[in-house]
């Protein structure tokens, strides 16, 4: 798949052949031979060339955290991988190579053209992060089913797509269907698709089309809800009341209770637990409305912490810039003092007074700084403690809320005491008229000998 010579060995990407590759593509005048001299950091690198490089693995990548474009067509790469930490990546060149999967590209976010022609690649996916993605090469592959066409559709940015030379691009709707289901495709395989394919390929595919887009919508529409939700349970969080604005930790309490669920048919069990839920689900939405309160409070805590912050600086900063904007003018004056000045005696005391002048600047704007190094401590530290305060505040009144909770509790364990014992008494005496389940029986004997075994009868 690749124009290399059998004979070559394959080659492993190591510091050598780095540095030789960025040697060789730096500057050739004089800021070049400096460069190669020093050496060229590889943090610094923008663009890299390893065409025709027989390399087998990508690897040893990482440095070049700010590369914009990288060249690795004409190798025998067989997986993209070591890729993950070229961030900035806009352009990738991959053709030529054995890659047969599409992978490892999940951080590349600001890739804008990526080619992947001649490679063994059979299914276009895994391209899901490169939101910015315009260009797309993938010809001379093995691509032979047409719904991977329908994968691209979320690619907003793709303008440009190669795909002759794979199986797909013998069907003979090949090009309608492309430019059907990627109506913003400006080029389709290096050629400019005009307005009236593109008005044909509509009106065939239509009906598909409809279908397809009113899918598409109900999808993003649940992934709009999904992402609130998630987003909603991040901010509550924040707030220490996630899942405090509705029935969850009383009904995940009750699904631990398993003996619980059997009492529940006991008669006025079921009534007991539902007045208990019903108060105690109240008390959650208190704290939860009392938490967003006191989050709120927070927030405008910080928000005044940095207007301070802000505000403070900027002070200061033109309270410097005044002093330097003085001491500059009298400077100027001085120097031309100096300039016209023949007589030694006097230049060397106006010289003195510039330094006394320098000087002064100097304490001037260190003071300022430890001033402001001071006012912003006092800022923070009385931030620091109307934080401590307010979480205080939050913690004790919760506390309280969540006693009434244990009160419940206590209260509802009581008044199902009391009913499995009074229909205990029922059934032992044979009055009881509702039919019980065994296991609900059995758990009510349980209960029935633990009490009368402690005495309470």
């Amino acid at each position: 798949m690749n124009h290399l010579h059998d004979s070559m060995e394959p080659r492993v990407m190591d510091d050598d052949m780095l540095k030789l590759a960025v040697g060789e593509q730096g500057p050739r005048e004089e800021a070049g031979q400096l460069a190669k001299q020093e050496g060229i950091l590889f943090k610094d690198v923008l663009s890299l060339r390893l065409d025709f490089q027989n390399i087998l693995r990508i690897d040893n990548l990482w440095q070049f955290e700010n590369l914009r474009k990288l060249q690795l067509d004409n190798n025998i790469i067989e997986r993209i991988e070591g890729l993950e930490n070229l961030i900035h990546l806009v352009w990738l060149d991959l053709s030529f190579n054995n890659i047969e999967a599409i992978e490892g590209l999940d951080t590349l976010v600001n890739l804008e053209d990526l080619s992947l022609f001649n490679n063994r690649i059979s299914k276009i996916d895994s391209l899901d992060a490169l939101v910015k993605l315009q260009v797309l090469s993938l010809g001379n592959n093995q691509i032979s089913n047409m719904m991977n066409i329908i994968y691209l559709r979320q690619f907003k940015c793709l303008r440009m797509l190669s795909l002759s030379g794979n199986p797909m691009a013998e069907a003979e709707d090949y090009k309608m269907f492309i430019c059907a289901y990627l109506p913003d495709l400006v080029y389709l395989d290096f050629q400019r698709i005009d307005d009236h394919m593109a008005k044909l390929a509509e009106m065939k595919h239509q009906y598909s089309i409809d279908e397809l887009k009113h899918r598409e919508d109900l999808l993003q529409v649940q992934l709009e809800d999904k992402q609130a939700r998630r987003e909603e349970l991040e901010a509550h969080k924040s707030a220490f009341i996630e899942h405090l604005n509705g029935s969850f930790l009383f009904d995940s309490m009750c699904a631990e209770d398993v003996e619980g669920s059997k009492l529940s048919h006991l008669p006025g069990v079921s009534e007991l637990l539902e007045a208990y839920k019903d108060k105690f689900v109240i008390i959650c939405l208190n704290i939860f409305e009392y938490g967003l309160k006191q989050q709120e409070k927070r927030k405008t805590e910080l928000d005044t912490l940095n207007e301070c912050i802000h505000e403070a600086i900027q002070e200061n900063q033109e309270q410097g810039k005044q002093k330097i904007a003085k001491f500059e003018e009298k400077h100027l004056l001085n120097l031309s003092a100096i300039r016209e000045e023949s007589e030694l005696p006097n230049v060397e005391k106006k010289i003195r007074e510039c330094s006394e002048d320098i000087t002064e600047l100097s304490n001037t704007l260190m003071m300022l700084e430890m001033q402001l190094v001071e006012q912003l401590e006092e800022t923070i530290n009385m931030f620091e403690r109307n934080i401590i305060d307010l979480v205080g505040l939050l913690i004790e009144n919760v506390q309280s809320l969540m006693a009434q909770c244990r009160d419940l509790e206590n209260h509802y364990h009581e008044k199902l005491l009391e009913i499995s014992i009074n229909t205990l008494e029922k059934i032992a005496k044979g009055e009881l008229e509702e039919d019980l389940p065994d296991d609900v029986r059995a758990v009510g004997f349980q209960k029935f000998n633990s009490v009368e075994a402690s005495g309470a009868f």
